[in-house]
């Protein structure tokens, strides 16, 4: 069941974050297709209440998601391209979208207690006359009901978008099968037309007795996806892509591989490459202090045009 408006739900979940009352049981379990999470704190109420939207599979400690945190303290509601802290799901949001907009900590300029990395959608005032609670928007016009309502019918589009990307890989349908092939053979297209890669304009393949063997390049512990030297400085350069794994164990394994190129090879100064389906923001820290070890994101690109 679909509920048309929610600006009475977020003025109620307002209301209640200032309180000790700390059940769900009222609010709506769903919202245009996607399931509704609240909450006001496990045992004593929380600092930050949250209302989150998400889509099937995705839970609010695993995923990604639009969420309403009530920054009680800063008397200001944000509406947020919300990102798990718990644990970090394969997918995240498109850079597209987060591309200039303000992690929390950025919007507040301050360390915040919680949800610091997630990326501001909109941002509101909250306002207070006697029993009411009320939102303003930056140049102090109340907040209406219609632009509420606007605001969030505009970050789930965006959300249906992203799973619907996800849906269409989905290994369960025909399409999906075919998609998720060729992110399989993927390796096997970079190889394929290595020339026409940014790659190759400083990495080059290896070449042994005649025969490629970049590919899969045999090591003690494990093959590494691809194998180059650096055309300038003659250096080996280890590149992984990241399959079904977390940023963690993908560092993890670009580090160990490495680490084996440079005791075997003699190579100091060997670097690495992660080549990644979609921006992570937790591939982004994993790697900041890294700086011998770059990322890149793919895309795959389909299309169809008729023969004449």
């Amino acid at each position: 069941m679909k509920t048309q408006s929610l600006y009475n739900t977020i003025v109620d979940f307002i209301k209640q974050g200032y309180t000790t009352n700390l059940k769900t049981s009222s609010y709506p379990k769903e919202f245009d297709d996607f399931n509704t999470k609240v909450s006001f704190g496990m045992g004593s109420p929380a600092k930050i209440p949250w209302l989150a939207f998400t889509a099937n599979d995705i839970q609010v400690s695993n995923g990604f998601y639009p969420v309403f945190l009530n920054y009680k303290e800063d008397s200001t509601l944000i509406l947020s391209y919300g990102l798990s802290e718990t644990n970090e799901f394969d997918t995240t949001w498109p850079e597209s979208l987060i591309e200039g907009s303000e992690t929390i900590t950025e919007y507040f300029d301050k360390k915040v207690h919680r949800y610091g990395d997630s990326y501001v959608f909109r941002a509101y005032k909250i306002n207070r006359d006697g029993e009411n609670y009320f939102l303003t928007k930056d140049n102090g016009e109340t907040l209406t009901q219609e632009e509420l309502d606007n605001d969030l019918r505009i970050i789930l589009e965006q959300y249906k978008k992203c799973f619907d990307k996800i849906e269409a890989i989905h290994q369960s349908s025909d399409i999906g099968i075919g998609l998720f092939y060729m992110e399989k053979q993927l390796e096997n297209f970079i190889i394929q037309n290595w020339d026409n890669t940014p790659l190759s304009q400083d990495l080059e393949l290896i070449i042994e007795d005649g025969e490629l063997v970049s590919q899969q390049y045999p090591t003690a512990i494990g093959p590494i996806d691809i194998l180059t030297k650096d055309r300038n400085t003659d250096d080996y350069v280890v590149i992984e892509l990241k399959k079904n794994q977390t940023s963690d164990d993908t560092v993890g394994q670009v580090l160990r591989y490495m680490g084996w190129v440079q005791e075997h090879f003699n190579n100091p100064t060997v670097r690495g490459i992660i080549i990644s389906g979609a921006y992570n923001k937790r591939l982004s820290y994993a790697t900041r202090l890294t700086p011998q070890i770059e990322v890149y994101t793919y895309a795959i690109d389909f299309s169809l045009s008729k023969s004449t």
